[in-house]
């Protein structure tokens, strides 16, 4: 069964975007870029929610024609066209880019969702996300803690009762000081 990957990047303070929806504060260089080419290119689809979508949207479908975009920029232009998305959103909504739109996130139909075949499934989107791990629907969570403080913006996970148990399963820390921490869900530990 394929597994559903919540990948997101956050600041040391816990937000995914400061106050402005801005994230000129990522520390994506060559290496994480290319890591994040790999990694998303063995998934067989991205779910996303409106805003993440639309912010792929705005630069990736042509970013490979940008003469001045380095080789890994083109490849994961590439690897972002091609690969099916499925955007969950209630605003319309094309659907350019090999992407479906659904309404809302239905817990019985993400579970069929990972019982067809191919890859992994990538989430991202903050909204999105908290959704899905109130659905309890997230597998794995590949969260890449960038070395700043921002002070403010979209947290990354929003306050809620529900504890969730969660395993560390690997670490990577990237020569731009970005540390990858890798945890799967807890089924059978206690907290």
């Amino acid at each position: 069964m394929r597994k559903i990957v919540l990948m997101m990047s956050v600041s040391l303070d816990g937000y995914i975007e400061g106050p402005d929806r801005e994230i000129g504060w990522h520390r994506v260089d060559e290496e994480l870029h290319q890591h994040f080419n790999e990694e998303i290119s063995r998934f067989g689809a991205l779910l996303d929610g409106r805003v993440t979508h639309e912010l792929m949207a705005a630069y990736w479908p042509t970013a490979d024609q940008d003469p001045a975009a380095t080789p890994t920029e083109a490849e994961f232009a590439r690897i972002w066209r091609d690969i099916p998305k499925i955007v969950y959103s209630r605003s319309p909504e094309r659907s350019d880019w090999n992407t479906t739109v659904v309404r809302e996130v239905v817990p019985e139909e993400v579970r069929a969702l990972k019982e067809e075949p191919g890859g992994d499934l990538g989430l991202g989107g903050a909204d999105l996300a908290a959704t899905f791990l109130r659905h309890d629907l997230v597998d794995e969570l590949r969260i890449y803690v960038h070395p700043v403080l921002i002070g403010g913006g979209t947290p990354l996970f929003p306050k809620t009762d529900t504890l969730t148990a969660l395993r560390l399963t690997g670490t990577r820390t990237f020569g731009n000081g970005v540390v990858l921490l890798r945890y799967e869900r807890d089924t059978g530990g206690q907290v």
